[in-house]
């Protein structure tokens, strides 16, 4: 906690703000915003290697969440203080850093990809700056972002091969990431957890397996579905890259925002909701959506 409190004595309003944003980098949108950018204009291998990342890493990070089940640091010292803004986002246990884990997985996976060392360099300063802003918010420990960044960045280097090589290794990543994940519905369903378990962290933990298989899913089937079927291509004018990503964009969020509150009614409540809606997502985003791409290209040409 030490660390923690020297970092607590140095806010200021100009920080406070600063790392507010730079910790937005290790949230979910972000991550979705870049998966779509990329998956839809400039390449769907490479789109699905950074998503991939993404969700591989938030479904061990919950499971470790529920496994050590260690608590926020402004929870362990009732002294310590947190940068108020930043309590909305902090949910679940705090060992690992969901934030931290999660940039350093889909923002190492970008710099895996690139060939530019400013680029590189740059990305790697931003995965840092993400971790020590977890720490300068007071949502996390040294230990909980430290632990994090090696796991991040671990599966980064691990599933690259899979993606980079002959196509048939991917069904080999697909297939341990919903390994994994299933283990982790099995765990979270039928492990018997001490009565004292923080039920709004437990909950939030299942929450998070549910919606990761369910988009993990989505993922896999649409990869098959594009392969076999739709074959849409990322290249296109500079008008039709932007009506696929803002229409895009605001079909998926808008999607993920506004199924929520009816898909948990017609679930009772039930986190198997949250799974169905980001398959849903995933379904909108990778088969859906790019059914319009040709259809695009085609007026493109015409008014050429």
């Amino acid at each position: 906690m030490e660390l923690l409190y020297t970092l607590e004595s140095l806010r200021n309003g100009l920080f406070d703000k600063f790392f507010t944003y730079i910790t937005i980098l290790g949230e979910e949108g972000a991550l979705l915003l870049v998966v779509m950018l990329v998956y839809w204009c400039i390449n769907k291998k490479q789109g699905l290697y950074i998503l991939y990342l993404g969700l591989l890493n938030s479904g061990i990070n919950a499971c470790l969440k529920l496994v050590f089940r260690i608590p926020r640091p402004w929870v362990k010292d009732s002294d310590f203080t947190i940068v108020e803004a930043a309590r909305g986002e902090a949910t679940g246990y705090s060992f690992p850093s969901g934030h931290t884990q999660n940039a350093a997985a889909y923002l190492g996976g970008i710099a895996r990809l690139s060939k530019n060392k400013i680029l590189k360099a740059f990305i790697i300063m931003l995965i840092l700056l993400v971790a020590l802003s977890r720490m300068y918010l007071g949502v996390h420990t040294p230990v909980d972002v430290g632990v994090s960044l090696v796991i991040g960045l671990l599966f980064v280097f691990i599933a690259y091969p899979f993606f980079n090589q002959r196509e048939d290794k991917i069904h080999w990543a697909f297939a341990f990431l919903i390994f994994i994940l299933l283990l982790s519905v099995l765990f979270i369903e039928f492990y018997h957890f001490p009565q004292d378990v923080d039920l709004a962290n437990l909950s939030n933990g299942k929450k998070n397996i549910y919606l990761t298989l369910g988009a993990s899913l989505g993922m896999v089937l649409t990869y098959y579905i594009d392969k076999r079927y739709i074959k849409f291509d990322t290249k296109a004018v500079w008008w039709v890259q932007m009506i696929k990503l803002v229409v895009g964009i605001a079909l998926v969020m808008g999607f993920r925002i506004f199924s929520k509150e009816p898909l948990l009614k017609l679930c009772n409540g039930s986190e198997i909701a949250n799974g169905i809606r980001y398959f849903s997502m995933m379904i909108i985003a990778g088969i859906l959506w790019p059914l319009s791409f040709k259809w695009l290209n085609k007026l493109s040409n015409k008014n050429n």
